[in-house]
């Protein structure tokens, strides 16, 4: 929901289409992702995020990425991966 207008969530809170996880006493808003994306806790991918500061370490970029993956495949959750040279 990044880059939604706060007018489009509110009308969407105020028609029960999509509610708030929890709101502050400030009435901020926040939102669990996995409703977001529509997915359930059980169903809702794990993130596999791996970054780099530059080109050079593309090699150092693919172990992380590897070494993500597989713990993420012992637990046996399912994973999004997120790769990032900076």
């Amino acid at each position: 929901m990044h880059g939604t207008d706060p007018v489009t969530l509110r009308k969407s809170e105020s028609t029960g289409e999509l509610l708030p996880a929890r709101k502050t006493k400030v009435g901020t808003c926040y939102y669990d992702v996995s409703e977001l994306m529509g997915y359930s806790n059980e169903a809702a991918p794990t993130l596999c995020y791996c970054r780099v500061s530059s080109h050079d370490q593309k090699p150092d970029l693919d172990r992380q990425q590897e070494l993500l993956e597989a713990y993420c495949s012992i637990e046996g959750w399912r994973t999004q991966v997120i790769r990032k040279n900076a």
